[in-house]
């Protein structure tokens, strides 16, 4: 009997071993003596190809800067890049590539609502935090989570802050909307609504488009039609653009302001004259290569000696992302996991970068690391920032 039990105990103590030690394994993951396994999820030949080249370009560069440093705590940042042509199912068995066989200690700077969504499961369930992912919608913090984690300011959040600038600020006195048929869309619909309600107003005209629509002259149409001297625009970069256009066409010329979705130098380089005027808000700034900013202008030479083409906004914000997470990591000291990485990252104030970023600050009630937005408008040509952020 007592050798049988003894045969019986010796299994089930191995089992309790590799149990406890199973959590610590899987905090460390990603995490040797020589390096942290970082991944990203990029759109590189979708439709939002562009935006996901320029935000690895970004991510890549500061990677790349900090290892020349020394990495952190003797590690180098080893970066793993995937594609999902803008696609969830994509996106979805990236992750899982990334978790199971890469092994990443943190996700970082993922692009679009959509593949974030259908990401977050795996990645919470193996313990990977989502760090600063490229979208502005609310489920990307909310409900508080552990690994959940955003630097972006959300769209309800943006356009509530943005008619009030307008109404105060630039005398608006009726508004119309026009807002794309879907999640996107909604979120600017219901900030601003909520804005003016606070504000003792309401929509004069509100009118929708199905995502992929390239006329808007019915909309126009009837948004002119109410008299409003303000539209809100729910909008991304070709419907902003053939939106204003088809405005100035028809000689009618509101005041029109967007989100950080139509905040990027694409707007006025596609759109030409026509969009001068326009606003929008936005976090971190365009990086032109003549800003008035030496560090920004040397930072922009080195990024078009590097990739061949100029820096964009997409490119300052993976830059920014990277640095956030450095500066957690590095805090967290030589003894990185999730749990300490959390903590550090929770106890830090993050100050305004080159870009003009806000600061950001995440607590462990609070993992939306700012809120607020500033205003920017298109000056011959190019965006130039009207405000700094704002507080209504």
């Amino acid at each position: 009997m007592k050798q049988t039990a003894r045969h019986i105990l010796a299994p089930i103590a191995l089992l309790g071993l590799l149990a406890a030690g199973a959590p610590a394994q899987a905090q460390n993951q990603g995490v040797t003596k020589n390096e942290i396994v970082l991944g990203t999820i990029q759109d590189l030949s979708g439709p939002i190809a562009g935006f996901g080249k320029q935000a690895r370009n970004g991510i890549q560069m500061r990677v790349e800067e900090i290892n020349e440093a020394g990495g952190i705590h003797g590690r180098k940042l080893k970066l793993v890049v995937e594609d999902s042509g803008y696609d969830p199912k994509k996106g979805l068995l990236a992750t899982q590539k990334m978790v199971q066989q890469d092994k990443i200690f943190a996700m970082i700077g993922t692009i679009g609502t959509g593949v974030v969504m259908a990401s977050l499961p795996t990645l919470l369930e193996k313990n990977v935090p989502n760090l600063f992912p490229l979208t502005a919608a609310r489920e990307v913090y909310d409900p508080v989570h552990k690994l959940k984690y955003s630097f972006a300011a959300p769209y309800f959040d943006q356009a509530r802050s943005g008619v009030k600038f307008m109404q105060k600020e630039r005398g608006a006195k009726k508004f119309c909307v026009i807002y794309q048929d879907d999640d996107f869309g909604l979120e600017v619909l219901r900030g601003a609504e909520a804005g003016l309600k606070d504000i003792g107003m309401s929509f004069a005209e509100k009118t929708s488009y199905k995502r992929g629509a390239t006329d808007f002259s019915s909309q126009v149409a009837k948004m002119r039609g109410s008299g409003c001297d303000t539209v809100v625009m729910g909008t991304v970069i070709r419907e902003t653009i053939g939106t204003i256009a088809e405005a100035r066409k028809t000689g009618w010329s509101p005041n029109f302001i967007g989100t950080s979705a139509s905040y990027t130098e694409l707007i006025h380089k596609l759109g030409g004259k026509a969009m001068d005027g326009f606003y929008s808000a936005f976090q971190v700034a365009v990086p032109y290569l003549d800003d008035p900013s030496r560090n920004v202008r040397d930072w922009g030479t080195k990024y078009k000696s590097k990739f061949n083409e100029d820096p964009s906004v997409f490119s300052a914000y993976g830059y920014s992302m990277v640095n956030l997470f450095a500066m957690a990591a590095e805090k967290a000291g030589p003894n990185l996991n999730v749990d300490s990485f959390v903590d550090a990252l929770e106890k830090t104030t993050y100050s305004r970068d080159m870009f003009g970023s806000p600061e950001y600050k995440f607590t462990k009630t609070n993992h939306l690391g700012n809120a607020k937005s500033r205003i920017g408008q298109i000056q011959n040509g190019r965006w130039v920032a009207v405000t700094d952020y704002l507080d209504y």
